[in-house]
């Protein structure tokens, strides 16, 4: 072990001195936003002559009018609306919409609210095999406390694991698609089992209107999943959940009449009252960051995306909080001094269960993390049809619709 760590190190000083005038230029052109914490690491940024950032002008012109009206009557009265709606569609029927829930902050506190506005959710749980502790207990602790039946849909572990082995074989940016892919996939299943119309997830633009698209790849893009499973598996998916372009998009609204509802924007969402609320109600427990519900995610937000990418997420998630005036900048900028990781020791700890649940050993864990990135654009996808639904929602003039449902 000691012989490959001591390589590593040879191996960053060889790279070190191939990038060199690399990193140079990038510290030279290096440009922070002044009004949130959004930087040159999002390859899409622009900057206005007072040095405030694109995602700023894109939350004022579209995102900022649908948070302010949630603290309207205009936005009571929708909130209602949707809600009737929500309830008629379920009468006669056990449930009258699908709960998706983590364990997380923003699905936690969506399952209160739901409750509290008198809808009668099936809460269901994808269980990709990375849960932590923490995030399990607070799924029970809640659906106990609110009366919700809850049903935990457990993804098939070979395949599961093959699939996520490829997508770090392939070196790209998301290696979250699978989970991701997984979640939704099932949550629409569920829903059609069920005959049940709407799904409710924790998705909102108070704590999360800014993620570049640099910074990732659709992970509801299945043609994308396929594509780099293919190249990189060995095991055939016969049971992973895969919900396709067309099935999301004609089958399911159309056919099934299913829609997405993002309760969350119809009311004035604060991050610190919800974690205050959940714990004093439910004895809901912390877990740290966002999405750090997962041992994965929180090692591929922590660890890879910063080391392989140079990219921290904290600064889309801080900035949205900013935004949305739940965060000051000077906070953010002093949270981002720290390491992404919540400790050094969790980072050894976590990097050798994630080998070990692999099926790897810890060199070969490393050798993969080590990987030339590569970029999604190498391999096949249907980003087409999907840049083709977004203007046409544009067009139509229905973005603010789409910001609550979907």
């Amino acid at each position: 072990m000691e012989e490959f760590e001591s390589t590593a190190v040879v191996n960053q000083t060889i790279m070190t001195r191939e990038n060199l005038l690399e990193v140079i230029a990038m510290q030279e052109s290096y440009t922070i936003c002044t009004r949130c914490v959004m930087d040159t690491t999002a390859e899409e940024i622009s900057f206005d002559q007072e040095g405030v950032c694109s995602f700023c002008h894109y939350f004022d012109t579209t995102v900022k009018s649908t948070l302010e009206r949630a603290k309207t009557k205009e936005g009571r009265r929708l909130l209602e609306e949707i809600v009737r709606k929500i309830k008629e569609s379920g009468k006669n029927k056990p449930y009258d919409s699908i709960l998706g829930i983590s364990g997380g902050t923003d699905s936690s506190y969506l399952a209160h609210l739901a409750v509290s506005l008198g809808l009668r959710p099936l809460a269901v749980h994808v269980d990709t095999g990375w849960n932590t502790p923490e995030s399990e207990a607070n799924i029970h602790k809640l659906v106990e406390k609110l009366g919700l039946d809850l049903e935990i849909f457990v993804v098939d572990w070979e395949e599961m694991k093959d699939l996520q082995l490829a997508f770090y074989k392939a070196s790209v940016k998301n290696c979250e698609i699978p989970q991701d892919h997984a979640f939704l996939a099932v949550l629409y299943k569920k829903a059609a089992e069920k005959g049940v119309n709407y799904i409710l997830t924790g998705g909102n633009l108070a704590t999360e209107s800014i993620l570049p698209r640099s910074w990732g790849f659709n992970a509801a893009d299945s043609r994308h999943l396929l594509a780099v499973h293919k190249l990189f598996g060995t095991k055939p998916l016969k049971n992973f959940p895969i919900l396709t372009f067309w099935s999301r998009y004609l089958y399911y609204p159309f056919i099934k009449g299913i829609k997405e509802v993002r309760l969350l924007n119809l009311v004035s969402y604060d991050k610190k009252e919800a974690k205050r609320i959940l714990a004093e109600k439910y004895g809901w427990k912390d877990y740290g960051l966002k999405h750090y519900e997962s041992v994965l995610t929180r090692f591929f937000q922590g660890y890879y995306l910063p080391t392989k990418f140079g990219i921290d997420k904290r600064r889309a998630h801080f900035s949205s909080l900013i935004l949305s005036g739940q965060m000051k900048r000077e906070e953010a900028l002093e949270e981002l001094k720290k390491a992404p990781y919540p400790d050094s020791e969790l980072l050894k700890q976590d990097k050798a269960i994630i080998a070990q649940k692999l099926g790897l050993t810890l060199f070969e864990w490393e050798a993969i993390l080590a990987l030339p990135p590569r970029d999604h654009s190498e391999f096949p996808s249907s980003e087409f049809l999907y840049k083709t639904k977004d203007l046409l929602v544009q067009k139509l003039g229905i973005r603010k619709r789409w910001h609550n449902l979907r």
